[in-house]
């Protein structure tokens, strides 16, 4: 049976609606990347994951989902987006359950992977029906205030949720929750969400597809791969110089054809640029240090996955808390000012990471996370809204998908960067330190999720030993690669002040409006 037809009255009267619809398939995504950080040491001990395989299993999915977003952004302006959303959140809402059932690691990256391809048609989709219910520039902008904020809430619910799962369960236990989810945003999507779609009915190009997602996906293979097997390795180098070639040719492609998948043309403009270079240094802050900061909790402190997920959750506060009220200081101050407050507050919760006195600390550290959450939301909200009011709504799928694409693109690097320089100089403490008998030694040196379970088989005076080495190592290695992160933060910085407008003036919008009707009239 059909669903029902929304009139174009009946879609503007439940728009709020439709909001809070599109709110609860956006929160399964963020449910799934924090929920997975808090189950991790979890699947090292039933799974015998190495750390390797712990970076394949939140970067697998992360290079399927990155890789298709433009791809699934075009399909579903071709299409229709409600019904790629929809087809997306039955991919995920399956994959997970196969997920949750995986008996080996590479069984779980391969389901993490399939996941991907369900993620990447729902978080476009998202926010480009946002953009196309809400037509009001200062509705959509609070609109998506409320959206940004709502990802927060996965970060709540992803960690907290997660401890208590896995206090009572296994591990699987965090993929079988995203199901129900699932259902429930299909069902209200049935009521509650219009389709949309590109009315020009633009003709599709599989090429630039197939271009796209081999420079993404080689891209990405090489970062992910470096924390691994070393910067300098050919895999590392060939993943990279291949993503580069096929990048150039695709660039080159979209130029040439006459209806392109993502017409180059738009990042002339410069608060669709500076906007989305701002949202990938700032979420390859993001990601890279709450990969690093949730096995900090349980490996160095020694929290229980459900304490760890607890002492996560002022992050999502200061970012809820922050990202509704966004909108509204643009209105009086600009999004410059905004951005730029946003990112000064990020730095400096971000340079603090590395203090363990501080972030040890209850309190002080909750303050820390906190305020960490309210500069992404005022970073981040005024950043997406400029983004997708730089384009027509006839595009917003590839607008959202970009968008999207820049996030996660980022986030990876965040992971693979940070995850390296950590690595690395873990390795480095490490050393050839002679604190365990020669059979324990390459598991203390691999990562100190093993270096700690190893330690448990050793005489007490051993694990004692190893456990010390191991906790400094890791110190060390989280405050360079936090370190590393403000250089990307103070890159943010720089291009916010350089380049993003200060307002969306009237100006301004007549020149987003003339590239939406040359986009429109390609198309």
């Amino acid at each position: 049976m059909s669903a029902p037809r929304l009139t174009a009255d009946d879609a503007f009267q439940r728009r709020w609606w439709t909001l809070g619809v599109l709110c609860i398939s956006l929160m399964v995504i963020g449910i799934d990347n924090t929920i997975l950080n808090v189950a991790l040491p979890s699947i090292v001990k039933e799974l015998h994951a190495q750390g390797s395989d712990l970076q394949w299993i939140v970067d697998a999915y992360v290079l399927v989902f990155a890789g298709l977003l433009l791809t699934a952004g075009s399909l579903g302006d071709r299409f229709g987006r409600k019904r790629a959303l929809t087809g997306g959140l039955v991919l995920f809402g399956v994959f997970s359950g196969l997920a949750s059932q995986a008996t080996s690691p590479d069984t779980l990256i391969v389901c993490r992977g399939l996941m991907g391809i369900g993620g990447a048609f729902i978080f476009p989709t998202t926010l480009s029906i946002l953009t196309n219910t809400f037509h009001d520039p200062v509705e959509r902008g609070r609109a998506i205030g409320i959206w940004a904020g709502v990802s927060g809430l996965g970060i709540v619910i992803g960690p907290l949720g997660g401890g208590l799962l896995l206090e009572h369960f296994s591990w699987g236990s965090v993929f079988l929750v995203n199901v129900p989810v699932c259902v429930i945003a299909i069902l209200l999507g049935r009521k509650l969400i219009p389709e949309s779609r590109d009315p020009a009915q633009s003709a599709l190009d599989p090429i630039g597809a197939l271009l796209s997602i081999v420079a993404l996906g080689g891209l990405l293979y090489g970062i992910i791969q470096a924390p691994d097997l070393g910067w300098g390795s050919g895999h590392v180098l060939g993943g990279i110089a291949v993503g580069a070639v096929v990048l150039a040719t695709f660039l080159a492609w979209e130029l040439h054809i006459e209806h392109p998948m993502l017409d180059i043309r738009i990042f002339a403009n410069p608060r669709f640029s500076a906007a989305s270079a701002t949202i990938t240094l700032t979420y390859f802050a993001m990601f890279g240090s709450t990969f690093l900061l949730t096995q900090y909790f349980q490996f160095v402190l020694g929290y229980s996955p459900l304490k760890a997920g607890f002492m996560t959750a002022p992050i999502a506060i200061g970012l809820m808390s922050c990202a509704p009220l966004a909108p509204r200081l643009v209105e009086r101050q600009g999004s410059k000012r905004v951005v730029l407050c946003g990112l000064v507050i990020v730095l400096a919760a971000l340079a603090l990471y590395g203090c363990d006195t501080v972030m040890s600390n209850v309190f002080l550290g909750g303050l820390v996370r906190a305020m960490f959450g309210a500069g992404i939301a005022l970073t981040v909200a005024p950043a997406t809204e400029s983004i997708m009011g730089s384009l027509p709504l006839a595009r917003a799928g590839v607008g959202s998908a970009v968008n999207d694409t820049t996030r996660q693109t980022g986030g990876a690097l965040g992971v693979a960067v940070l995850g390296s320089v950590f690595a690395a100089r873990y390795h480095s403490v490490i050393g050839t330190a002679a604190v365990a008998p020669a059979a324990a030694r390459n598991a203390v040196r691999d990562s100190i999720g093993t270096a700690l379970d190893a330690a448990h088989g050793l005489s007490p005076a051993q694990g004692d030993a190893v456990r010390r080495l191991a906790d400094h190592a890791a110190l060390t290695g989280m405050r360079l690669a936090y370190l590393i992160g403000v250089a990307f933060v103070i890159s943010a910085m720089v291009v916010c002040a350089r380049y993003l407008p200060a307002h969306a003036a009237e100006p301004e919008r007549q020149d987003d409006r003339r590239i939406g009707e040359a986009l429109t009239v390609a198309d």
